[in-house]
């Protein structure tokens, strides 16, 4: 819904465009620098008592975003917002996981999962733009009701689980607050990277840099590590992560730059901006009919190889954009899009959460939206500083060359992806399933066998067994 309402809010609160862009880099940060530590509580503390507690802050401090009179503080509601989803999500996505056994099952109930989330992009254009109609607040005061009814359905239909034993594993804390703030430098490195000196961007992004080699120390050396590094030896899980990561960042990126083309440069209204969008929904439709149907008899890695392929062929036919482009000129761009988004997302889901044990399902989940929202707020932090750096504000036509400057960005995301995508072809699976995990499908190769944390080693990584 916040999509669409963006102009108003600058217009509103008087923010330039690199404040407008941390409206949503602050609710990404928040969701994907505390994601791994949701994910890892959702194992320790039950997922049901987390997705609880963090959808009642999550309702708090939406309503209070709704209330904000200055920039500042609609970021930092934000952000906690960011935060308390950060929490619910790999709850929430791990009760599933841990409800299905792997296979046909748990792959259909992702498919019909990832539709759903398709279905409140959709449902969010539309009601975004009625909504800033009436007042931009309205798009934070509504998710407070949506989620007063989410918290009274999940306290009577999510059952109940008895609290994980522990067996005096701690809390990653330190590891946390690590990983977090790798994310925020590299991510503010990146977005002030067109108004601030090299020396300044190095700085920052340098500084990034160094907390994510810390962060991978820590983790090696804890005995209770927030991310147990073995889990990276599956093939199919870091290619799924890495593909998300970019793919979200292109998404993000162009959605960023195309609403503000059409309402900045072309004059449309929010509800204009809504509908034209909304056909990128379309997988709300093809999620759950289609992609399962796809992914039987394709396999995982062909069809989000293909859905890399199809979302980099979408922003390559946008990037001539023009002035004066009938709707007509943006509809194949969008409808690939969608198309895109039908055939990647679900089954992302399914590569990075497949051959995970079950105590470690809230990790893997936690692992993929970490790169959801990392990648997100690099792509909007990315397209924002390209555009800066490539606007004449002085003319409309310097605004749209920022624009076209900017949409290379999503369109580099896409075609990277899409190699990343290639290297899981190599298995040739094409089971329901089927990872094409390099690590255990060539004959002849080192099999990684999960093992129980007891007779891991010490530094984290699971015992190689041969063949």
């Amino acid at each position: 819904m916040l999509n669409v309402a963006l102009p108003s809010i600058r217009a509103d609160l008087g923010m330039s465009t690199g404040e407008l862009q941390w409206v949503m880099s602050a609710y990404v940060l928040g969701y994907g620098g505390f994601m791994l530590l949701g994910g890892r509580a959702a194992d320790l503390f039950g997922r049901r008592q987390m997705f609880v507690f963090w959808l009642v802050v999550f309702l708090l401090f939406s309503g209070l975003g709704g209330f904000a009179t200055q920039g500042w503080m609609l970021i930092v509601a934000r952000f906690v917002t960011g935060v308390a989803a950060a929490f619910m999500t790999p709850a929430g996505l791990s009760i599933i996981t841990t409800s299905f056994a792997e296979g046909p099952q748990r792959n259909r109930a992702l498919l019909i999962y990832s539709g759903t989330a398709a279905g409140g992009f959709s449902i969010g254009l539309v009601a975004g733009g009625l909504l800033t109609s009436a007042g931009w607040r309205w798009v934070f005061f509504a998710p407070v009701v949506l989620s007063a009814l989410i918290l009274v359905a999940a306290l009577a239909v999510v059952p109940k689980s008895p609290r994980p034993e522990r067996t005096g594993e701690g809390f990653d804390i330190l590891g946390g607050l690590t990983v977090t703030g790798a994310i925020v430098l590299i991510v503010l490195g990146v977005e002030r990277a067109a108004h601030a000196t090299l020396v300044q961007t190095l700085a920052t992004v340098g500084g990034g840099l160094l907390l994510m080699a810390a962060f991978v120390v820590i983790e090696r050396r804890s005995a209770a590590p927030l991310v147990r590094l073995g889990i990276l030896r599956n093939g199919a899980l870091l290619r799924a992560n890495l593909s998300g990561l970019l793919f979200a960042g292109g998404f993000f990126g162009f959605q960023f730059i195309v609403v503000l083309y059409l309402q900045e440069l072309r004059g449309w209204s929010t509800l204009e901006t809504s509908f034209a969008m909304i056909v990128i929904g379309i997988d709300a439709i093809l999620s759950p009919l289609l992609t399962p149907k796809l992914v039987e008899r394709f396999g995982n890695a062909r069809v989000i190889f293909g859905g890399l392929v199809l979302a980099s062929a979408a922003y390559a036919l946008f990037l001539p954009v023009g002035s004066d482009w009938t709707y007509l000129a943006m509809l194949p761009s969008l409808v690939l899009l969608g198309l895109a988004f039908a055939l990647s997302y679900g089954p992302l889901t399914i590569a990075a959460t497949e051959g995970v044990d079950e105590e470690e399902q809230g990790l893997a989940g936690g692992l993929l939206y970490t790169s959801f929202q990392f990648g997100s707020a690099l792509g909007l932090s990315a397209v924002t500083a390209v555009n800066i750096a490539a606007t004449d504000a002085g003319s409309a036509s310097g605004q749209l060359d920022g624009y076209r400057a900017a949409l290379v960005v999503p369109f580099a995301a896409a075609a990277i992806a899409a190699v990343i995508g290639a290297f899981g072809l190599r298995s040739g699976s094409t089971a329901v399933g089927g990872s094409g995990d390099d690590d255990t499908d060539a004959p002849g190769a080192v099999t990684r066998i999960p093992t129980p944390t007891s007779a891991r080693t010490k530094n984290n990584t699971d015992v190689p067994v041969a063949r």
